[in-house]
């Protein structure tokens, strides 16, 4: 049973005092602040220190933010239309500072008054040494202002603000609500004491208390840590109960090394295992001994001989008695895998089948009917394979490439394709941050191939602005005199997806007019050709038929061309670090030296420079991961964010590295400890967990 104030959190937030039915329409639409409850997790994301009032003769450079009182004189609105700006003069006995708005001015003209007295908050500008201030944040000065207390600032829209809802009706509101709620019973203690104890943590309600309304810093920071283990905690808490459900999931027992293995491994492995190979397929081995379903995901950067080992993986099925398949986002990428496995298996009289959307008629039904009757013992597709006409005889092993790209149902179809689901190998060469690893694929084993095969030549990157391009194109048309294949890579971001197929087209006959079609052939291709156009385009340049290919990241994953040898990748500075990464993987698969060549504008920010040095200074994925997450963060990279996959209020993996540790350590020890939450002190937890999973935000990731 819910308690009253418990109750109350779900009440529609129009019935609040202060809101009404439009402003509560308004909280919806702008920050989905639904109910009370909403508003009670709507948290500041910044303070004011209202005992700390800077004289205004005391700005100077060096500073950013600062708070100033004074009185207000000068306000005027000047432009029109989209242009209109309106300007004021804040000043002291000490000096005068120029505050300018371009935003919410109707509001602000008609409730700011001359020779009011107020208090602002902003970011400082300097021109000439002369301070100002856009946008600052503005409020009437009062006795609150000097009562020792922080004031929070909480995220506002400027549709709200201009209807007078702005950051001190926020902290009006939330006071309203603190007044109709008993947050002992809105917000009860889940946590167990010896957590709270073990990890120094203040309850549950005073961390509500004080996130809203810290009277000092120290009582801020501490609502902070606990409602970020909080977070942390639960998503750990239901990894690892996925985690249970794996290691108690039967799967197929592989209790033999045979002669499909041993065979392969002796006489026909293309060069020798590095250590790290060796390590991952033991790793495997152990696993698919237990007669526990394996569920692990293999991350290896560009060209570290990931396939291979899931060839070994697919041997060792077959001395089972298993089949195997491989399941790829792309059709190119599965075409691909197909004619590499194919090549290796061949020796040995397997037999390897492609199994597509394009793959019809007689060869189709033939290949079914192979899988079917266990004549087939390898498989090549895409999401194909999933199927309801592909029955298998007797299905054990599943690996799939760049999983992230698959859909949860459509993974959990492959599971369905035997009695027992069968072993599942994922494999990614997107590095992966340790922290991310730990909430993405938490419920997944982890194996690391952090070894490049020897010989493997390292890729030159430089970093060349627009007025070195006759230099670049020069570079270009002499390793096209070599024989060699060159990549163009231009940006496609969807929000301005036809700006950027304008100036992708707009790159393409720039690239003619310096590679003329009587002697160079120049294939492109993009998001927006059918198909088939793509396809083919795609095979002219496979096939070594073009010289050039310009293209979109469509090309980021899944083309394997030995003979390319550079990959221009323009407008640089638009790609995060991960994709320029990926990208820059397409080159370095032949024996010849290869290149990359990061083409910018002369104007950056300072974000943008320290990719682009990051960039050639290392070629390590793993480290070029971590300073990607870092300047980014988590959502932007891997598109959590959009996918519900991570949906922190506070908590930043990227930034609480220790915090995550240490939830990750108690969620374990409490599971190991309780496995089922039935003890007393745990049903709390039991309770809040069964909520989260019910609302819907905690899908399965593998």
């Amino acid at each position: 049973m819910l308690s009253s104030s418990a109750t109350i959190l779900q009440t529609p937030i129009e019935y609040l005092k202060g809101v009404g039915p439009q402003r509560g329409l308004l909280l919806r639409q702008e920050l989905e602040i639904v109910t009370f409850g909403d508003l009670l997790h709507h948290f500041p994301y910044r303070y004011f220190d209202r005992t700390h009032i800077l004289p205004i003769g005391a700005v100077q450079e060096g500073l950013e933010y600062v708070q100033l009182a004074g009185t207000l004189v000068n306000i005027s609105e000047e432009g029109e239309a989209r242009k209109r700006r309106l300007t004021a003069t804040l000043y002291d006995d000490t000096g005068r500072i120029d505050l300018v708005w371009f935003q919410n001015i109707n509001w602000l003209s008609k409730n700011l008054q001359t020779h009011g007295r107020y208090v602002v908050f902003g970011k400082l500008n300097f021109f000439n040494g002369q301070a100002s201030m856009v946008h600052p944040d503005i409020e009437a000065f009062s006795a609150e202002h000097t009562t020792g207390q922080l004031q929070p600032v909480y995220a506002t829209t400027q549709k709200l603000t201009g209807k007078g809802i702005n950051n001190r009706s926020f902290a009006k509101l939330t006071q309203q609500l603190f007044q109709q709620l008993d947050l002992s019973e809105a917000v009860p203690e889940f946590l167990p004491q010896e957590i709270l104890n073990t990890y120094g943590l203040i309850a549950r309600p005073a961390a509500f208390a004080w996130i809203h309304f810290p009277t000092n810093e120290a009582q801020q920071q501490q609502a902070l840590r606990r409602l970020k283990f909080e977070e942390l905690f639960l998503s750990q808490m239901r990894i690892a109960k996925i985690r249970q459900q794996h290691v108690a999931q039967a799967g197929w027992q592989f209790p033999e090394v045979g002669q499909h293995f041993n065979n392969f491994y002796r006489l026909h492995l293309p060069f020798p295992l590095t250590g790290a190979q060796k390590r991952v397929v033991k790793e495997i081995r152990q696993d698919t001994k237990t007669g526990r379903q394996m569920n692990r995901l293999l991350q290896g950067d560009v060209g570290s001989g990931k396939t291979i080992v899931a060839v070994l993986v697919m041997l060792l099925a077959l001395d089972n008695g298993f089949q195997s398949c491989l399941m790829a986002p792309t059709e190119i990428l599965a075409q691909q895998h197909f004619q590499g496995i194919s090549k290796l298996l061949a020796p040995m009289g397997l037999d390897v089948a492609l199994l597509t959307g394009s793959v019809k008629g007689k060869e189709r039904k033939e290949i079914l009917a192979r899988l079917a009757s266990g004549e087939l013992h390898v498989v090549v597709g895409t999401h194909a394979l999933i199927e309801d006409t592909v029955q298998f005889k007797n299905l054990g092993m599943a690996v799939i490439d760049e999983q992230h790209r698959f859909g949860v149902h459509q993974r959990a179809k492959l599971w369905q394709k035997n009695r027992l689901p069968p072993h599942v190998l994922v494999m990614t060469a997107t590095p992966i941050p340790r922290t991310l690893a730990m909430t993405l694929y938490g419920d997944l084993d982890v194996s690391v191939i952090d070894e490049m095969p020897p010989g493997r030549q390292e890729i030159k990157t430089v970093w060349r602005t627009d007025t070195h391009r006759a230099r670049v194109m020069s570079f270009v048309r002499s390793e096209i005199d070599k024989g060699r294949q060159i990549y163009i890579v231009y940006p496609l971001i969807e929000e301005s997806e036809k700006l950027d197929y304008e100036s992708l087209m707009a790159g393409y006959e720039q690239v003619k007019a310096w590679f003329p079609d009587n002697r160079y052939r120049i294939a492109m291709v993009h998001g927006r050709q059918p198909a088939d156009e793509r396809e083919r385009n795609m095979q002219r340049f496979v096939q070594g038929e073009a010289h050039i290919l310009v293209a979109t990241t469509v090309i980021e994953v899944g083309v394997n061309v030995p003979n390319a040898s550079v990959m221009i990748i323009e407008s640089a500075e638009r790609f995060g670090l991960s994709q320029m990464h990926q990208l820059r993987g397409r080159v370095g698969r032949g024996a010849e030296q290869s290149y990359c060549i990061l083409l910018t504008g002369n104007k950056l920010s300072e974000e943008s420079r320290m990719r682009l040095q990051t960039m050639t200074q290392t070629a390590n994925g793993f480290i070029i991961a971590e300073k990607d997450m870092e300047l980014r963060g988590p959502g932007d990279i891997y598109g959590t964010r959009q996918s519900g996959l991570m949906k922190f209020k506070l908590a930043d993996i990227s930034k609480d590295t220790d915090l995550l540790v240490q939830a990750r350590i108690a969620a374990q020890h409490l599971l190991e400890a309780d496995p089922l939450l039935e003890q007393p002190g745990h049903l709390l937890l039991r309770q809040e967990l069964a909520e989260k999973l019910h609302q819907g935000n905690w899908s399965r990731i593998s």
